[in-house]
C-alpha cells in the first residue's frame, strides 16, 4: 500500500519537475519564451519568476531524491522476505528427487575406433 503511494508520488513529482525545468528561461529563452514566457514576467516581475522557478525546481528535486530513497527502503512487497531468488531455486533443485542411474536409459558408448573413416579422395577437409 505504502509502496504504491510512494510510486504514485514519485511519478507525479517527476512530471512536475520536467514541466518546471522546461518552463525556466535559460540563456536562449528556453521553452518558456516560445510558450508565452512574457506572461510570467508580467505576473512576477523581471526576476520574480526566475526566483520562484528556481525554488520550485530545488524543492521538487529534493522531493524526488527523498522519494527515491524511501522507495528503495520500503522495497517491493515480495522482496520483504529477505530470501534471494537464487537461494530459493537452489533449495528447490536440492529437494527434487534424483533418479537412480540404474533406471536411466543411457546411450550406448561408441569408441572412436568404431566410427567410419572419411574416404581418401574427400576434399571437404582442408590440408595444412
Amino acid at each position: 500500500m505504502i509502496y504504491g503511494i510512494l510510486i504514485f508520488l514519485h511519478i507525479l513529482v517527476s512530471i512536475l519537475l520536467i514541466i518546471v525545468i522546461l518552463l525556466q528561461s535559460g540563456r536562449g529563452g528556453g521553452l518558456a519564451g516560445s510558450l508565452g514566457g512574457g506572461i510570467s514576467t508580467a505576473m512576477f516581475g523581471g526576476q520574480g519568476a526566475d526566483k520562484l522557478m528556481t525554488r520550485l525546481t530545488t524543492g521538487l528535486a529534493a522531493a524526488f531524491m527523498v522519494l527515491a530513497i524511501l522507495i528503495s527502503i520500503t522495497g517491493r512487497p515480495r522482496a520483504i522476505t529477505g530470501e534471494s531468488v537464487v537461494r530459493q531455486r537452489a533449495v528447490e533443485r536440492e529437494t527434487a528427487p534424483l533418479q537412480p542411474v540404474t533406471e536411466m536409459e543411457l546411450p550406448e558408448a561408441v569408441s572412436p575406433a568404431e566410427l567410419p573413416l572419411p574416404p581418401e579422395g574427400d576434399q571437404s577437409t582442408p590440408n595444412p
